[in-house]
């Protein structure tokens, strides 16, 4: 057992004075990650501040041009909201897929942005070659099995995949994030989540100390006429192999893209926004041929480390499959 102090904050000033105070310390809300990165040995905080009475932040607001949702609130709210479920169901259903129901129940929407990587080379500390774990120590992935890991967004560094539902929804449609510091500021939720490169240890934009206090996301037509896809392998409580949230937006005649959104899970080292599928169906017909043409574009760039190939032509599949569902036509 490793000794570690253990703090509870009344209000935002007092988390965050909470954690400048204990070099190494770390927020605790739901605990759904922390506690299971501690068990393995990958986290051992000086400190855990407990943020979860913090007021105001389990709030979820809906406005008529934007959705904000508290950092505090848990996945199962969002995933049972009513109006969420109803106007919003890409939000909706890429949080009921994910997890079992006991996680949802306890898990927070800020901890699910900031949930770390489920490579085993990074979570067993048996390994020695992990960048992320261990800066400058090797890749094992890269030579080991890898069938569960990224296709896109790779280095030489790291092929570890990010694992969240909720964030490829949040890149698809535009969602910001708020984090409160000794600058409050916000952050596109495409630039919350950094590429490896030769730095993975670093996930996020955001120093020690910093807190997510919510997120907002922008009402559009596409997200109203949304669908998250999951393929797995099995029905539940596993991570994606290959995900998609799309949006889809049609002219007054009904059959031509006039928006579309679409991002990616499961194949790639963050929530991967697929831009070249939105400029390939913008303006065009909504026909299913096309669909499928525009839908290889998704992993261009793509690279196989061996196990993992079958992940590109599956990912463009589940792109596919998902504009088709969300238009209508399969």
């Amino acid at each position: 057992m490793r000794n570690f102090a253990y703090l509870r904050a009344e209000s935002v000033p007092d988390a965050m004075k909470a954690t400048a105070s204990h070099t190494g310390a770390r927020f605790l809300a739901g605990g759904t990650t922390m506690l299971d990165l501690m068990k393995c040995g990958v986290e051992d905080p000086t400190a855990l501040v407990d943020i979860t009475r913090l007021p105001g932040l389990d709030r979820i607001d809906i406005g008529a041009d934007t959705i904000r949702i508290g950092a505090l609130v848990h996945m199962s709210d969002v995933a049972n909201h009513p109006d969420i479920r109803r106007d919003f169901p890409a939000l909706s259903e890429s949080m009921w897929r994910g997890a079992s129901e006991q996680l949802r129940n306890m898990a927070t929407i800020g901890g699910n942005l900031m949930q770390r990587t489920r490579c085993n080379y990074f979570r067993d500390l048996s390994y020695a070659a992990c960048n992320k774990r261990r800066p400058g120590s090797g890749c094992a992935a890269r030579e080991g099995i890898n069938r569960g890991h990224a296709v896109l967004g790779t280095s030489e560094h790291c092929i570890a995949t990010y694992p969240g539902d909720f964030a490829v929804a949040l890149v698809a449609f535009d969602a910001i994030v708020h984090v409160s510091s000794a600058q409050p500021h916000s952050i596109p939720a495409n630039d919350f989540f950094l590429l490896p490169e030769d730095r993975p240890q670093f996930e996020h934009p955001i120093a020690p100390g910093e807190l997510i206090v919510g997120i907002d996301i922008p009402v559009s037509a596409a997200l109203r006429r949304s669908h998250y896809l999951k393929v797995r392998d099995r029905e539940s409580y596993e991570f994606a192999v290959a995900s998609a949230a799309v949006g889809l937006e049609l002219d007054a005649d009904g059959r031509t893209v006039r928006d579309v959104r679409v991002a990616m899970g499961g194949v790639a080292t963050k929530p991967w926004r697929a831009r070249q599928v939105e400029a390939a169906l913008n303006g065009r017909p909504l026909d299913e041929q096309i669909v499928r043409s525009a839908s290889k574009l998704a992993t261009d760039g793509a690279v196989s480390h061996g196990m993992n190939g079958f992940k590109i032509e599956l990912a463009q599949r589940v792109v596919a499959r998902a504009l088709l569902t969300v238009g209508g036509i399969e």
